[in-house]
């Protein structure tokens, strides 16, 4: 049984690929006409396309969405949310389900894969985690982008998590940058991404109900130490983990 699931999920893994690209391509150009559309309003644009494109690519792989806590998100007011990173398909899942315009910090190599490339660039601020210089400037593009009115996704754990447990440690950026600019954050937990597309099986795809949850905002304005800060919203988001699963 075993044998016939892992067959089933690299042929469907081969149809997940063949769908993605054929969806990309017929968005892409509506995609590139926003890089001309003045931010937010473009990257809010950029979003509703995604979104749509999402809806489509999710249901022809067999995936069901659903989403808890939008109303969290208030009008006129912008948020950092931190979000937990199991798998590659966590990316196509953020931007275009948050509610209204943002952006998330990347990977500056992903920017680099032909025509994705474009699209990924567009919602994204492109980060090399090795460079110095490089990690300041996405700072500060990341405070610039708060105080345009675009919401900024961010995933503490940095990387995939390859291990049993709920999170890995956080790293502080998210929280300097909350603290920086006292915008509150929205926690955010998806869950069922890692049965999906699991970070440790080559061309592997299986279909599941996907669940977004964003959790209830954290003021950050009397928060005096980005430690105690990362460490309460760690907490929050492994007791919500833990008792969802």
């Amino acid at each position: 049984m075993k044998t016939l699931k892992n067959i089933f999920a690299r042929i469907w893994a081969l149809w997940g690929i063949c769908s993605f690209i054929i969806t990309m391509l017929i968005v892409i150009i509506p995609i590139l006409i926003t890089y001309f559309i003045p931010d937010p309003k473009g990257v809010e644009i950029f979003r509703r396309i995604s979104k749509i494109w999402m809806h489509v690519f999710l249901t022809l792989i067999g995936c069901r969405l659903r989403i808890k806590g939008r109303a969290y998100f208030e009008k006129k007011e912008v948020y950092v949310v931190v979000c937990n990173h199991n798998s590659l398909i966590d990316i196509t899942l953020t931007t275009p389900f948050i509610p209204s315009a943002n952006k998330t910090i990347a990977k500056k190599s992903f920017a680099k894969i032909p025509l994705f490339g474009w699209i990924y660039k567009r919602g994204s601020i492109l980060v090399d985690r090795k460079n110095i210089e490089s990690r300041k400037e996405s700072m500060e593009l990341m405070k610039a982008t708060l105080m345009s009115g675009i919401h900024m996704c961010i995933y503490p754990e940095g990387a995939r998590n390859r291990t049993d447990y709920p999170l890995k440690p956080f790293f502080s950026g998210a929280f300097k940058l909350a603290m920086v600019t006292q915008k509150k954050i929205i926690p955010c937990l998806i869950f069922n991404s890692k049965k999906t597309l699991p970070v440790n099986k080559f061309l592997y795809l299986w279909p599941q109900i996907l669940e977004i949850h964003f959790l209830t905002p954290l003021e950050t304005k009397n928060y005096t130490d980005v430690e105690i800060l990362k460490g309460d919203v760690y907490e929050i988001m492994q007791t919500h983990y833990i008792h969802f699963k």
